[in-house]
Order: structure tokens, then C-alpha cells, then sequence
């Protein structure tokens, strides 16, 4: 379903694009698969195949916007997404990773602070959000996966008193413009050992995941921590 909507909101935003002054409208070239005789063609498309890894609930299985059985996306790469309540596009981008014991005056109950800035974009006409945990029935919002499988819910333990001033951007985010946020997961030693998955479920169950690297990575470190010991 979000594959369909997604490409929906892409058709519209090429539509538009093309009817005005400068569009880059394709003309009545002949499609490479309508031969220009206009008879169609008799290429039988390859049967798709099923995805290896995948599971029932998708909560084992790596995935982002292309489907599930791709490999988690690295630190740094964006990836599309359907807004809260179907609403629009956003772009994704989990930018940085900082773990610290202490943030903005409040210590980890279970020893280390993940703290996970992202930028959100909106990419189509309509001011879109992220879907907030638990909204709706489904199961959306962000998850820590550890290395060992467990799933760590954001803002769990002391972790929700933690404020990253100037990475607390809340509401919907309109057309054209972005925010920054934060993710925080108050983490035990073993779920914090050698990194982790973090994963945003949308508002079609769809996951997004990235592959958290194990120390301090991402080009806002030293903006982060200085921010999280004021």
C-alpha cells in the first residue's frame, strides 16, 4: 500500500512539473514497453521473487521504502516514507548517534543513552508528520533493535525527560521545509553493545531501517553532547 501511495504522490508532483513553464514533460515518445507500431509487446515480466529473511510481522526483516528483504540503510541515508494518517511524503534521514550515561540533567536507568538526531523532510503538497507510537492501532513510531534481536521502544526507561534543544521539532512539517529531531533509547549494556537497527514503522506498518554504528558517528557529535550537557 505505500509503495501506492508514494508512487501516487511522485505521478502528481511530475504532473504538476510538467504543465508548467519549464517541465520536463516526456512528449509522445513511445514507452519502452509499448513498441512504437502501438502494438503491445509480448514480453512476459519475470515472476517476482519471494524476499529471503522475511517473516510474518517484518520484525525480523531488514527493509526501507524499496521492500522488505533489502538490508538496512547506513547512517546518514534517507529514505522516503508515508506521512501519519496516510498525509503526505517525508524524508527521513537519521544524521548522528551519541551515547552518553547523563543528558540534560537526567541519568539512564539501565546505564547508556542512544541519542539519534534525524531530519525530516517534506517532499509533496501536503504537510505531513511522523506517526506517533501506538497511534491508530498500529504499531508506528521508532524502535531500537540490539544486536542480541530485542526491541527497545524510544523514550523507554529515563530516556523521555531527555531534551535535545534544537533537535525537538514537533508537529507537521510543511511542504518544502524540514526539521530536526531526536530519538532517545535508554539502553542496558547489552542492548547498547556493538550498535544496533533503528527502525520507523509508517503509517502502512512499513518499516525503515538503519544500521546504528557502535560509537559516537554522524557530523553533529559535537553539537549534540554540547547541547545534552548544557
Amino acid at each position: 500500500m505505500r509503495k501506492i501511495l508514494l508512487a501516487t504522490a511522485a505521478t502528481a508532483f511530475l504532473t504538476l512539473t510538467a504543465c508548467n513553464p519549464g517541465g520536463g514533460g516526456s512528449g509522445n515518445k513511445p514507452s519502452a514497453s509499448q513498441p512504437a507500431g502501438g502494438q503491445p509487446s509480448t514480453t512476459t515480466p519475470a515472476p517476482a521473487s519471494t524476499p529471503p529473511g522475511t517473516s510474518g510481522d517484518g520484525s525480523a526483516t531488514p527493509g526501507s521504502d524499496p521492500g522488505a528483504g533489502q538490508a538496512a540503510l547506513a547512517l546518514g541515508v534517507p529514505s522516503r516514507t508515508v506521512g501519519t494518517k496516510l498525509v503526505g511524503i517525508l524524508e527521513i534521514t537519521p544524521t548522528t548517534v551519541v551515547y552518553t550515561k547523563e543528558g540534560d540533567g537526567t541519568t539512564s536507568r539501565f546505564g547508556t543513552f542512544a541519542v539519534i538526531t534525524t531530519k525530516d523532510a517534506s517532499l509533496t503538497a501536503n504537510a505531513a508528520d511522523e506517526e506517533p507510537a501506538g497511534a491508530n492501532g498500529t504499531k508506528g513510531g521508532w524502535r531500537w533493535i540490539a544486536a542480541n534481536g530485542q526491541s527497545v521502544a524510544e523514550g523507554n526507561g529515563t530516556a523521555y525527560k531527555v531534551l535535545v534543544t534544537g533537535y525537538s521539532g514537533v508537529g507537521k512539517i510543511e511542504p518544502g521545509t524540514y526539521q530536526m529531531r531526536s530519538e532517545v533509547f535508554d539502553l542496558t549494556p547489552e542492548q547498547a553493545k556493538g550498535g544496533g537497527t533503528l527502525v520507523y514503522t509508517d503509517a502502512t506498518k512499513s518499516e525503515n531501517r538503519w544500521t546504528i554504528p557502535p560509537v559516537d558517528s554522524g557530523p553533529q557529535v559535537a553539537d549534540v553532547k554540547k547541547r545534552l550537557a548544557s
